[in-house]
């Protein structure tokens, strides 16, 4: 039997995938891979896929083996949810038509999965920062390492994971139930807040490097808190921790400078010694932080972690 064009396709990257283990890989990516020769500057513009209702293509549904693997995608139209490591393609492949024939297109929010169905649209939350994207599945893989996704160039970028080449995220499809009922707007805020709720605060010794840069088109002031009692248990959103007290007033700005008035203060709390913590609040309860933490990554490219005291 002659095998399909997609399987070639799919050991092709494979082999790929196999050089890159032994021969180490740049940064994670793939053997010979990497970012574009010339970064387009307006990557931060690149908005997510919208998920919309669309015929499964016929080919890429079906099962199949790659490396002695079988792998059967599910168009059951059941919620898939998974945490695992995300890698990503670049201009390797840019130009390259992925399995359901469409050309890989690095600049557009797109990625690979072994088994979601093709084209179908899923979540990917970066779980370090809370970062999220929402993709459009339109090719296979990845097939070695037990990751569960490869993203495309500018999604990794997004996620502030260019640099290491792979990071750990929860990858959750969005199902043409979820489509139906809109119910795909409203899940992002509750997966980015939970990413990151249990983990302890992570130290930045100065501003993530992925952060959009912004106008400022409205100021507001910045308090200084140091006494824990003053906050009592209220609620904030904590978008940065430094052990710089100048890093610290560096994001608290750039926060005041970009968000509207109804976004609430931004303080400086210094009631740990020796960190600085860069928070935005307080709200009255956890829904509301909830509701304003989607609002305040838009404007300032961070994704806030709920915190209290």
């Amino acid at each position: 039997m002659m095998a399909s064009r997609a399987l070639i396709r799919f050991a092709s990257l494979a082999l790929m995938l196999l050089v890159a283990a032994c021969g180490g890989g740049k940064g994670g990516y793939y053997s010979s891979d990497g970012p574009p020769d010339s970064v387009p500057v307006n990557l931060d513009a690149v908005p997510d896929a919208v998920p919309r209702i669309e015929p499964y293509a016929s080919g890429p549904n079906k099962p199949y083996t790659v490396m002695g693997k079988s792998y059967t995608p599910d168009t059951s139209g059941q919620p898939y949810r998974k945490r695992g490591m995300a890698s990503w393609y670049g201009k390797k492949f840019h130009g390259n038509k992925t399995s359901n024939g469409e050309r890989y297109n690095m600049y557009a929010m797109t990625a690979a999965h072994p088994t979601l169905p093709i084209p179908s649209y899923a979540r990917v939350t970066r779980v370090s920062n809370g970062r999220s994207v929402i993709v459009r599945i339109n090719d296979r893989g990845p097939f070695l390492h037990n990751r569960v996704i490869d993203l495309s160039y500018v999604a990794a970028y997004k996620l502030g994971m260019l640099g290491p080449g792979s990071a750990e995220v929860i990858v959750e499809s969005i199902t043409h139930d979820d489509i139906r009922t809109g119910r795909w707007k409203n899940n992002g805020q509750q997966t980015a807040v939970a990413a990151q709720e249990s983990k302890p605060v992570t130290v930045y010794e100065g501003l993530e490097p992925a952060a959009p840069l912004v106008t400022p088109v409205a100021s507001q002031s910045i308090r200084i808190t140091s006494s824990p009692a003053e906050q009592g248990d209220s609620i904030y959103l904590q978008i940065g921790a430094f052990r710089e007290e100048a890093n610290a007033r560096q994001l608290a700005q750039r926060a005041a400078s970009s968000m509207t008035q109804a976004q609430a203060n931004v303080v400086i709390d210094q009631s740990v010694p020796d960190l600085f913590r860069v928070r935005i609040g307080p709200y009255p309860d956890r829904n509301s932080a909830l509701q304003a933490a989607e609002p305040i990554y838009q404007s300032i490219g961070i994704m806030p972690t709920i915190s209290m005291r």
